[in-house]
Order: structure tokens, then C-alpha cells, then sequence
């Protein structure tokens, strides 16, 4: 199972304290949503880098020695408009494992379902969106995976976690009669945010998921992750092709 955080200088902590809460809690990697919180690949000045405590900050590599956890590269677009996400998601989509958008309103979550070099329509209810039967015939038939983001079920209350949940069951009801791919989150910023697969379990069964289902939610990250990076691998041609031998010698 795999989470998705923001990290500095986004979020509240680095890679490194995500990482290691993540491995305290039983994760087996980490998505890094932040588009500057990891070094570019070659790029030797970031695998430098340490923490306060001299744990490494920004080497996925590193990262991933230090603490025994896969850590991927990822970029999550906020955008004001259609037009400014599809140009961010051309400039990204190469050279990031894993792409997500920020939907929240019609335009964008259309916009997200709708394209298929999307991986995953983040916080879709977010500021007062919504998603209906169209968005989710969508996602599905693109292969859109949809963020159920339990951060507010989780860290707000009162009548701001009552809304938060009344939205998660709405958007169940929609993705599980649907059949849409999905992911689950809870949305990180600091590592002190991140929580168990079991606390995520608990959210998930308070909006009508059982167990197993938001353990497959938690799972899909990690099947975006061994998918894409098998698509950007130089053996791939399509899925269920690969470049064999005699091509690769040239013969």
C-alpha cells in the first residue's frame, strides 16, 4: 500500500520525515505530490542533501535505501483553468511517474477525466465541486483514477467534517456504481498528518466502503506507480508489449 504526500516546500515536512512515518506505519512507498520536494533525476547536487537528524532529503534513491520504502516521483497541478492544466500536464507528463490534477470545479474535473495522460483527479469535491455520472463514465473510460481525500473526514469537526463525509458518500455511490479506478488518500502536509491504513479504514467504513476497499484505494497508487514505470521503461512498446532481445541488438 501507498500514500501520497505533500512535502517541503509545499507541505510542512521533507521526504525523508514522510518517508520514515510512512515505513512506521506498514506503508510500502510513498507518492511525493510536491514538484520540488525531490531532485531531479541525475542531478547529484539534490543526493546531498540531509535533514536535521542527517537523513537524506531529497534522493529518491537515498530515500529509499535509508528508510527500506519505495519513494516516487510526482507532480500535482493546480491550475486556474483547463488551458493552464493541459500545458502543465505536457511539460510534466515525461518526466513524472505519477501526474495528478486539482479538480474542485466543473471545468477541471471534465478536464481531468477527459485525458487520459491524467493519472489521478485529486480532491474532486474540493471548494464546492462535483462529480456525476458523465465525469465518471469518463474517468473510467480513460483510465482516471479518482482521489477520495479523507483530510477533512479526518482533521476537520462540526459541520465541516458532517459536509466532508456527506461528499465521500456521494462520491462512492457514484465510483463504485460506475466501476471508476480510484485511489485514497489522507492528503498529508506534515508527516505528523499521515495515518495508518487501519485510521484510513475507520473514514472509509463511516461513508459505506468495507475494509478491502480502501486498502485497494491505498493499493492503486502503487499499481499507478508499477504501470507508469513499466510505460517509461526502454523495453515498452504498448501494454503487453515489449521491445525483446533481437530488437534491442538491432539484429
Amino acid at each position: 500500500m501507498y500514500e501520497a504526500v505533500h512535502a517541503h516546500p509545499d507541505g510542512e515536512a521533507t521526504v525523508a520525515r514522510h518517508a520514515a512515518t510512512a515505513a512506521r506505519h506498514g506503508y510500502d512507498g510513498i507518492v511525493v505530490r510536491t514538484r520540488d520536494a525531490l531532485a531531479a533525476a541525475g542531478n547529484g547536487g539534490g543526493s546531498t542533501a540531509a535533514d536535521g537528524d542527517g537523513s537524506p532529503v531529497r534522493d529518491p534513491d537515498a530515500l529509499r535505501e535509508e528508510y527500506g520504502i519505495d519513494v516516487v516521483d510526482a507532480v500535482e497541478i493546480d491550475a486556474d483553468d483547463p488551458t493552464s492544466a493541459s500545458g502543465a500536464v505536457g511539460n510534466y507528463r515525461s518526466d513524472r511517474t505519477v501526474v495528478c490534477v486539482v479538480g474542485g470545479d466543473d471545468a477541471l474535473n471534465r478536464f481531468a477525466v477527459e485525458q487520459s495522460r491524467v493519472d489521478v483527479l485529486v480532491r474532486p469535491m474540493a471548494g464546492g465541486g462535483d462529480f456525476n455520472h458523465v465525469l465518471a463514465k469518463a474517468a473510467r473510460d480513460n483510465g482516471v483514477r479518482v482521489e477520495f481525500d479523507f483530510g477533512p473526514a479526518l482533521r476537520e469537526t462540526g459541520g465541516k467534517r458532517v459536509r466532508a463525509l456527506a461528499d465521500l458518500r456521494k462520491l462512492r455511490e457514484i465510483v463504485d456504481h460506475y466501476d471508476v479506478p480510484y485511489v485514497v488518500s489522507a492528503n498529508a502536509r506534515s508527516h505528523l498528518q499521515l495515518r495508518a491504513p487501519r485510521e484510513l479504514v475507520a473514514v472509509g467504513e463511516a461513508i459505506g466502503f468495507d475494509a478491502e476497499a480502501v486498502r485497494e484505494g491505498l493499493r492503486g497508487w502503487g499499481d499507478l506507480v508499477e504501470r507508469n514505470r513499466e510505460r517509461r521503461s526502454e523495453g515498452f512498446i504498448e501494454p503487453g508489449v515489449r521491445r525483446g532481445r533481437y530488437e534491442e541488438d538491432g539484429c
